[in-house]
């Protein structure tokens, strides 16, 4: 795979320097960084954590005075110089440090020329920000080392909840059900990450997608080799249990049949958790119709289910 290259570019103003180390680990990850700058005013106190690190790092510090109190003069200066490294076409992508939402509308300009855009700031990142770039990792993220096993789960402060994102998962399998494609681990990663820029394993005490998907109770992981696949898990036990109460219905009805409408108000009433995704099917009537005995006809407007030997 042919090699990526990265511009790094940072604000100081909005970035604690305890970060920097684990900044350019992450981004490490997708690359090699050619350009690593910052922007502040180094003649003031607040930046003087920076200046260590900077030496340390090989970070190029660019000096932005503040003229007037309030807004800064660094938002400009990374800009414009984010624009004269994106005409020289030298870099595949930029990472764009800072809990900043005003550079929401450079990193929706970078990635309109073609570029990837990685975010990283603080918890307190606006969401406008967040969901402008390809993908976006919160810092007190990196400052977390997840080992296996000694991960502790925990709730994101501002983030999809567990229950949202397993929906989404459970979305992407039925869809790929539909096409007889089977759900690899990494299509459910890139996908999520797609839909949802700040999403990370690491906000709820993970450092692997694997062992986060595992506390799913609807979703389980299939090994085939070395490939990991997502699917659906079924609880065979009350699934027999409803396929049999199906039947008897679709059964009793004898040989008119009855309703598909009529089969599914029964079985919500009874079976009040009931859901039919958790069983792989994304319509009530596909799961009828994958039952042993059991047709569907069309009968007019209605769909009727009959019960042949």
């Amino acid at each position: 795979m042919e090699e990526q290259y990265f511009a790094l570019l940072i604000d100081a103003d909005n970035v604690s320097a305890k970060y920097i180390t684990p900044i350019l680990t992450e981004l490490s990850k997708y690359g090699v960084i050619t350009y690593k700058r910052i922007y502040g005013d180094w003649t003031s106190t607040l930046n003087a954590s920076w200046k260590q690190e900077l030496l340390t790092n090989s970070i190029t510090p660019i000096q932005q005075f503040s003229y007037t109190t309030g807004k800064n003069a660094t938002d400009s200066a990374m800009i414009i110089d984010a624009m004269d490294i994106l005409y020289t076409n030298d870099v595949n992508g930029f990472c764009i440090v800072s809990s900043d939402s005003d550079f929401t509308r450079l990193v929706s300009r970078l990635r309109e020329s073609g570029k990837m855009v990685i975010g990283m700031g603080e918890n307190k990142t606006p969401e406008p920000f967040r969901k402008a770039c390809d993908k976006f990792t919160i810092l007190e993220n990196l400052l977390v080392e997840n080992d296996p096993g000694t991960a502790q789960e925990k709730e994101p402060e501002d983030g999809l909840s567990r229950e949202a994102i397993e929906d989404e998962i459970i979305r992407i399998v039925l869809e790929n059900q539909d096409s007889n494609k089977a759900t690899g681990l990494g299509e459910v990663g890139s996908r999520l990450v797609s839909l949802y820029p700040d999403f990370d394993v690491r906000s709820y005490g993970y450092n692997m997608l694997s062992k986060f998907l595992e506390q799913f109770s609807r979703l389980q992981l299939v090994k085939h080799g070395n490939i990991v696949n997502v699917a659906l898990r079924e609880d065979a036990g009350m699934k027999e249990t409803i396929d049999a109460y199906v039947q008897s219905i679709v059964r009793k009805a004898g040989k008119d049949g009855i309703e598909l409408s009529i089969v599914g108000n029964k079985v919500y009433e009874k079976y009040k958790e009931f859901k039919i995704r958790d069983y792989g099917y994304a319509q009530f009537n596909k799961y009828i119709k994958s039952l042993e005995h059991i047709v569907v006809e069309q009968n007019g407007a209605k769909l009727i289910a009959r019960y042949k030997k």
